[in-house]
This record gives C-alpha cells, structure tokens and sequence, in this order.
C-alpha cells in the first residue's frame, strides 16, 4: 500500500535518487541539492509556497512530488503548479503517481487554490486521466 506524507529533510537521498533518474534537460549536481536547493524547497514547503510530498511503500521512499504555490492576478488567486513528478521505475503503473497528485489535489483545495496546473511533454494522458485538460502551451527561455 501506498502513503503519502510531506516530505522532510531526512527524505534528502531517497529524492536525489529517484530525481537523478527523472531529469532530462538537466543534470543534478549533489552538492548544490543538498547546501541550496532542497533546504530552499523545504523552507518553500514550510511557509506554505510549495509542496513537496512523498510517496512511501514498506518504510521505503519511492516517488516524490514538488509543486510550487504562485499568485496570479488572472486567476484571482494562487496556482499550484507540479513541476517534478518521480516514480521508481519498479513501481509505476501501480498507483503510486496517481496518489501523490491525488494528495497535492487535496492540499490546493484546502488552501483555497483556483487551479493545479502541469507543465508535461511526456506524461499528458497520464494527467488526462485523472482530471486534468490542456489549456495553454508551457514556452521557456534558458538563461544559460
């Protein structure tokens, strides 16, 4: 069985591994996750601008979900915004994915936000089928 929780500081190296294995236009480097990046994210977390949450089966870590919390003035309120979605490639398909959007579902309702949004390529039937609709075409421009 599955259960999601918020995650902590001590979930550090579980989510450096399975973001090791998400990532596709970017290589993590350990050292500027664990002394700038994912303490920013669970201080973000703790003043209630991002969620990070984790996914557990037998005590064990295996899929994360980071969303962060933006306030728009075209929505009338704040957007939460899932930018990483990771699964351990021996549990997907099995629920895992689903229940950690299912729980940040269930946060941005209860703090008030107008919509969850997801910028994806790869995954868009995935979110599709559990509720979600195209609405816009997600551009960047990289600073490097």
């Amino acid at each position: 069985m599955t259960a999601v929780r918020d995650a902590t500081p001590s979930d550090a190296d579980d989510i450096y591994r399975l973001l090791s294995g998400f990532v596709t236009s970017y290589r993590p480097e350990r050292a500027v996750f664990d002394d700038v990046t994912f303490p920013r994210i669970i201080a973000a977390a703790s003043a209630g601008s991002a969620e990070i949450l984790v996914a557990e089966q037998d005590s064990c870590v295996v899929g994360y979900l980071l969303a962060l919390r933006m306030p728009t003035l075209f929505a009338g309120g704040t957007i939460l915004d899932v930018l990483e979605l990771a699964v351990a490639e021996p549990v997907r398909g099995r629920g895992t994915g689903s229940a950690l959007v299912r729980a940040v579902q269930a946060k941005a309702r209860k703090a008030g936000d107008v919509e969850v949004s997801v910028p994806t390529r790869r995954a868009a039937g995935f979110y599709r089928a559990l509720g979600f609709h195209e609405s816009a075409v997600h551009l960047k421009w990289s600073t490097a």
